[in-house]
């Protein structure tokens, strides 16, 4: 490979449905892709979806050599694009980065290989890992900027996750502040489907979708009063807490949700990890000790008896924002 290389064209999958990464950077080179090198993060497609194949677009641009960091796993496509670019006489390698690539992709991955979203978990704390006082205060336990971060987390997920004791004591609207790319589905953990008909989500679950997961055992009436109300009711029936957790991300994975932010409380974060399927944790913490043994840690749930059964993550980012630092988490790949 040339020690120089000159940038003719760069580009990124923006939004669902529109065009692909290859098709926008070969667009900018323009002819000048005849005969030059592309460098993908993915397998260029081989299907119609959305949008045209991306294979044969390569070919026709007359691109000579092509870097793929990864394989894509999708079933329509799995080699095929790669095998498209050989039969056309493509110089193709996999491989480049692919370590890096699979942390950017981590999220299309695990919904293509698993059929379940990425699950982002998110908590504030206090220096001694509590999230609120023992009466239940919790605001503020973390800044202004801080808050922030969190609100543009929101504005790129697919849905808002918290359980029915958070949406009882808050009454939060679970959305981005400013909107971002996306606007999240608000889902509530709610087994006996408690949530009120005057609460904030359900008062505008017409305009942003709610889902409450609840037992099909809750009250069929209350569940009625849900659904007339607009709230779309998901009863599930696993019989724990991380049972019910499974199955509601198996069917969100169904509805092709890709990135799930959990913001708690403690007994919905536990159930996520007891169920083994929390990727990713942003953990901010806020220069404050709280004290008390009944003070609420960030994850409860029931947890592993051996230290040795605990799921480990790696640091990826450590930040001071403001009097607050901010530690985001992945599990390893």
């Amino acid at each position: 490979m040339d020690d120089a290389l000159n940038l003719l064209g760069e580009g990124f999958h923006a939004r669902y449905g529109g065009p692909h990464a290859e098709v926008i950077a070969m667009a900018q080179a323009g002819p000048a892709a005849r005969g030059a090198t592309l460098f993908v993060t993915l397998e260029p497609c081989a299907h119609f979806g959305k949008t045209p194949p991306c294979a044969p677009a390569v070919v026709h641009a007359g691109i000579r050599r092509v870097f793929a960091a990864v394989e894509d796993p999708f079933p329509n496509v799995s080699g095929r694009g790669l095998q498209i670019l050989r039969d056309a006489g493509v110089e193709v390698e996999v491989g480049l980065l692919a370590a890096e690539a699979r942390r950017i992709l981590a999220p299309f991955l695990k919904l293509t290989t698993t059929g379940l979203p990425y699950v982002h978990a998110k908590w504030a704390m206090t220096i001694d890992g509590r999230i609120a006082t023992g009466a239940g205060d919790s605001q503020w336990i973390s800044g202004e900027r801080s808050r922030g971060i969190t609100h543009a987390l929101r504005g790129r997920m697919d849905a808002i996750v918290v359980g029915i004791e958070t949406a009882i004591a808050d009454d939060p609207l679970l959305t981005a502040r400013p909107t971002g790319p996306r606007t999240a589905v608000r889902i509530v953990f709610d087994s006996q489907a408690r949530l009120s008909l005057d609460s904030k989500l359900v008062k505008s679950a017409s305009a942003i979708p709610v889902i409450v997961v609840a037992s099909n055992e809750a009250s069929p009436d209350r569940v009625a009063a849900l659904r007339a109300a607009g709230v779309d009711v998901l009863e599930v029936a696993g019989s724990t807490a991380a049972d019910s957790v499974r199955e509601a991300l198996a069917e969100f994975g169904r509805r092709r949700m890709t990135n799930l932010f959990v913001e708690g409380g403690g007994r919905l974060l536990g159930s996520f990890f007891d169920a083994n399927l929390v990727d990713e944790i942003h953990a901010f913490i806020g220069p404050k000790v709280i004290g008390s043994a009944a003070a609420l840690p960030p994850v409860a749930g029931v947890g592993v008896d051996v230290l040795a059964q605990a799921t480990e993550f790696q640091l990826e980012r450590l930040e001071q924002i403001g009097a607050d630092a901010y530690l985001r988490y992945a599990r390893s790949l």
